[in-house]
């Protein structure tokens, strides 16, 4: 896996430099951080633009990139070990799932749930999440129903995310709680609404209906954190 750009690879650097394999260098960076990944014992390879063009798939590299481990799946038998968890239910957009994954490492989720689609482009979403999916575990259920039958039995409180619900929700004296975000587009899954033990969501000042997804899991984690 290849991520890029002089703040995910410092991040990878001062948190997980044992998941970086070598470092490639389209131009000359700060001579503190060259000998920081040296001392670290990292391979630095030189080279030319177009080479760290193709690496980064034409995004904005900054003239340095990383070669990483695979990130992969935990076993879901985990989450009886967790307490917050965020359930991303039919979310396919990269961006906006390593935006959630960095803020939910922020902020004390213990883990990520994919679910809802075939499948997630793993290095994608470690990329934007500045690393952070190296710290936070992430887990994966393509049926989003299997998903909530799996918590309940482990004792979570579901909460939804939903734009039409404005309501103040009461769950402080929950242990374990699960928040589903739905995709942009088509929300969470009514099959699962109806399954979850409770629906909130964020209460708009102006003319506008929904917000940004990350953003609005940013205010909810926030809320029930």
């Amino acid at each position: 896996m290849t991520i890029y750009g002089k703040q995910p690879v410092l991040y990878c650097l001062e948190q997980n430099h044992t998941k970086i394999q070598r470092v490639f260098l389209a131009k000359e960076i700060d001579k503190k951080l060259f000998y920081t990944i040296k001392n670290f014992g990292i391979e630095i390879l030189r080279v030319d633009n177009k080479k760290a063009q193709a690496m980064a798939k034409g995004g904005n590299h900054q003239g340095i990139l990383a070669e990483v481990e695979p990130l992969e799946f935990h076993d879901f038998s985990e989450i009886k070990g967790k307490n917050f968890l965020v359930v991303l239910c039919g979310l396919t957009d990269v961006g906006n799932i390593g935006a959630i994954a960095r803020t939910a490492y922020a902020l004390g989720v213990d883990g990520l749930v994919v679910t809802g689609v075939n499948n997630i482009h793993l290095e994608g979403a470690l990329r934007t999440s500045s690393g952070a999916l190296f710290n936070l575990p992430i887990f994966y259920e393509k049926n989003p129903l299997e998903v909530v039958n799996r918590l309940k039995m482990e004792d979570f409180f579901l909460i939804g995310s939903a734009m039409e619900q404005t309501k103040r929700v009461e769950f402080a004296s929950k242990k374990k709680k699960a928040l589903f975000l739905g995709s942009e587009s088509d929300g969470i899954p009514q099959k699962v609404l109806k399954k979850l033990d409770c629906l909130t969501g964020i209460t708009m000042k102006r003319g506008f209906n929904s917000l940004n997804v990350s953003a609005a899991a940013a205010i909810l984690m926030d809320r029930i954190v």
